[in-house]
């Protein structure tokens, strides 16, 4: 981990946390009562492709996707990523199965952040179905985010998320594992052609030297036997 990048510190999950439930307890219809963290094991959000080798001004995209969770009703979820490596281009949070089919949560659904900065080099996205739409169980995306490789290096995509239950007598935390992914760019390979390019312009180069070496040891041979 470099210093180009921020890192969450305890206190700023603690107020995410907060923020995710004060969204999902204001949204819905039915009274919340005491908050309590559901265990779900197995339940992962993960970088896909978690490890990527881009080559220098390459463009790559990865998912934020999540894996086999129940009762699924808000997410909270920041990528975090180093600068000086790489560009956000584009971030599209894939919300509602009923226009995304590869997506999480069911409509109707309040977004209340969906942001990328490169400046942070953060996405952040806030987001809670309304009740009476059904909690979301299975997996499925959360977003799709694409990056160009600006510099040579390494980076982190770091993910700090926390998910919300739907439960009218309480809704509570999601019990998961965040999976973080690398980036390595390098620099970028000849293709096959340019290289088969290069190999005859240098066999015709040789052969054109031995020619003009070998009439010059003719033209010379051929002064001496005059001589003699």
């Amino acid at each position: 981990m470099t210093d180009d990048y921020p890192m969450k510190c305890p206190k700023a999950k603690a107020s995410q946390r907060v923020v995710l439930l004060l969204v999902l307890s204001l949204l819905l219809l039915y009274p919340v009562g005491t908050v309590f963290s559901q265990t779900s094991s197995g339940t992962t959000v993960a970088v896909t492709p978690s490890s990527n080798i881009a080559r220098l001004g390459e463009t790559i995209t990865i998912n934020i996707t999540l894996a086999d969770v129940q009762n699924l009703y808000a997410v909270d979820v920041t990528l975090q990523w180093n600068t000086s490596v790489l560009q956000v281009l584009s971030a599209n949070s894939r919300l509602g199965v009923e226009s995304h089919s590869d997506g999480v949560l069911h409509v109707d659904i309040q977004i209340v952040e969906d942001n990328a900065s490169q400046e942070m080099g953060q996405y952040h996205l806030v987001a809670s179905s309304v009740a009476p739409a059904a909690p979301f169980s299975g997996s499925g995306n959360i977003a799709i985010i694409t990056f160009n490789v600006t510099n040579l290096g390494h980076s982190e995509l770091n993910l700090t998320t926390e998910l919300a239950d739907y439960n009218p007598s309480g809704s509570s935390f999601i019990d998961h594992i965040d999976v973080n992914g690398t980036v390595d760019s390098v620099i970028p390979e000849f293709p096959n052609i340019a290289v088969f390019a290069l190999f005859l312009i240098l066999v015709t180069f040789i052969v054109v030297i031995s020619k003009k070496l070998f009439r010059k040891n003719s033209v010379s041979a051929a002064v001496l036997t005059q001589r003699m």
